[in-house]
């Protein structure tokens, strides 16, 4: 029997070798790239039916899909998609769900009965509710013991390692941001958010935070440039304690970081960033070359980590799927990052194959125009 020579073994090892670190090359390039999801809203009379929309996701390779409340059809769109998902617990729901065989209820309807063909990756309960804010002061007293119900009713199904359970806030909690390593949350919600930092602490469950530098820059565009808020700034404009940040999302996810650490959640608490965008339209610094710029560096940045926590990828959630008519303010209406009718505002890459096509409509300039 003929061998082949040790000459030709190690050229093929190494073929073989090169192969492999290929594929675990693009492997990891397309995990990256499923790190950004798109949340899907559904306030608009003229959008399409939820099968189109799964469809949607699937054509541009967008692994990840923020729902925010069990909508049946979408989750029946969503049978053996592989599209993984945040699925929303509506704030109404929470006073009921803190009645515990009213979560185990909730949770086998809207969780068990489609899983494992819908993948479920987290439920986020509650969307941005403050003990300090009027319109939703009232609810934050259910908002605890609905976590741990549906936390339990969730573990109880035996699917706590799959599924995480946690909630969703604003940076409006937040009270301190600047500088990022002085970051704390206003003292009278500490009351309200120590008892679930520790919870998520123990289930070892990200919190979701919404981040918009859109608001913080249109709020205080005397001190925030417009490229420091959309990733454009060529250079470092804040040092803090040794860290340069060349970009406002950082910062404030950052102060967040730091905000967690105080109240106890220590340096090991993650944050999952279920909301973050920037509309075309309605309001100052609102243009498509903006939105699109702020969309397109967001996607790439968040593969890198923070200049507090580097090198740890940040899953991030974009808002939204598309422009949605029917809220309100008319700002509201202009995040997505498609058109009702399907097409794509914007030029991105979500770490598949194809790179989004963008009509003429939507192409537009991007400005850097910096007020600082």
């Amino acid at each position: 029997m003929a061998c082949s020579s040790p000459r030709r073994r190690t050229s093929s090892f190494t073929a073989a070798t090169l192969l492999l670190l290929g594929a675990l090359f693009m492997a990891n390039l397309d995990m990256t790239g499923a790190q950004v999801g798109i949340c899907y809203g559904m306030m608009g009379n003229n959008l399409p039916p939820a099968t189109e929309v799964i469809a949607l996701y699937k054509q541009y390779n967008i692994k990840r899909m923020r729902l925010y409340d069990p909508n049946e059809a979408a989750l029946n769109a969503l049978r053996g998609s592989g599209i993984e998902v945040m699925l929303g617990i509506p704030n109404s729901d929470l006073q009921r769900l803190t009645n515990p065989s009213d979560a185990n209820s909730w949770v086998q309807k809207n969780v068990r009965n489609f899983w494992p063909n819908v993948r479920f990756r987290y439920i986020a309960v509650g969307n941005e509710i403050s003990p300090v804010n009027g319109g939703t002061s009232w609810m934050a007293p259910f908002v605890l013991p609905a976590l741990v119900n549906v936390f339990n009713a969730v573990r109880a199904a035996g699917l706590q390692d799959q599924i995480k359970v946690s909630i969703a806030i604003d940076m409006t909690l937040i009270g301190t941001s600047y500088p990022p390593s002085a970051g704390a949350f206003k003292g009278d919600v500490i009351s309200y958010l120590a008892p679930i930092v520790g919870h998520l602490a123990y289930a070892k469950t990200p919190l979701f935070a919404n981040i918009y530098t859109y608001f913080s820059y249109s709020d205080n565009p005397r001190d925030i440039s417009l490229p420091y808020a959309l990733f454009t700034s060529p250079s470092v404009l804040v040092w803090d304690n040794g860290r340069g940040y060349q970009n406002l999302f950082d910062a404030m996810l950052d102060s967040l970081y730091s905000a967690l650490e105080k109240l106890g959640g220590g340096n090991t608490l993650d944050v999952v960033v279920s909301e973050s965008g920037w509309p075309s339209a309605g309001g100052s610094g609102t243009t498509s070359g903006n939105a699109g710029a702020y969309l397109s560096n967001l996607i790439r940045h968040v593969k890198g980590g923070t200049p507090k926590r580097p090198g740890k990828a940040i899953e991030t959630y974009i808002f939204a799927m598309f422009d949605e008519n029917q809220k309100q303010p008319e700002l509201e209406k202009h995040f997505g990052a498609f058109s009702p009718n399907k097409q794509p505002k914007y030029n991105l890459n979500f770490g598949g194959e194809r790179t989004w096509e963008i009509s003429a409509e939507h192409n537009a300039t991007v400005s850097l125009k910096s007020d600082m």
